[in-house]
């Protein structure tokens, strides 16, 4: 068995979009999702790319992917990588493609001179949060996070 990574081509956007859906069902959110092939390109691979993303392979099969972008932490005065997705198909867990994906994140990140790597993980899912704590990840408990969207992010403009 091959195990291998790496970065996301456009002909890797339907796959892509796949595991995210899977992901998104696992997260018990199915019909969250409404990103759309053309979509995700753009994103990925369109004039001003939002993220990037990483695929892994087992035999030259996609099993898995990261999705990431930069962030920027005006404490340290350099950017950062946040983790959106990581994601393994069910049938591929415990082969070493999450710990590689997390592995090849960090190496990228050392090669950009970022100053960390996080991500955020669903207070429920535990092989998550226990995979994440072997490989040397803390938790920022003093930190929550704020969402505004839908009507509300429409309203917040006119409130000041």
């Amino acid at each position: 068995m091959s195990l291998s990574i790496r970065s996301a081509a456009a002909d890797d956007v339907a796959t892509i979009l796949r595991f995210i859906r899977e992901l998104a069902a696992y997260e018990r959110e199915p019909d969250a999702v409404e990103t759309t092939e053309p979509m995700l390109h753009a994103a990925l691979f369109g004039a001003t790319p939002a993220a990037e993303a990483i695929v892994a392979e087992r035999d030259g099969a996609p099993i898995g992917f990261a999705l990431f972008f930069h962030t920027y932490s005006t404490w340290t005065g350099r950017r950062g990588l946040w983790l959106e997705d990581l994601y393994v198909t069910p049938e591929a867990r415990g082969s070493g493609a999450g710990g590689k994906l997390l592995s090849a994140l960090a190496a990228l990140a050392l090669d950009r001179d970022c100053a960390r790597l996080e991500w955020s993980v669903l207070d429920w899912n535990t092989p998550a949060i226990d995979f994440y704590r072997a490989k040397g990840a803390l938790p920022q408990d003093e930190w929550t996070t704020q969402r505004v969207t839908g009507a509300a992010l429409r309203a917040l403009p006119e409130r000041g």
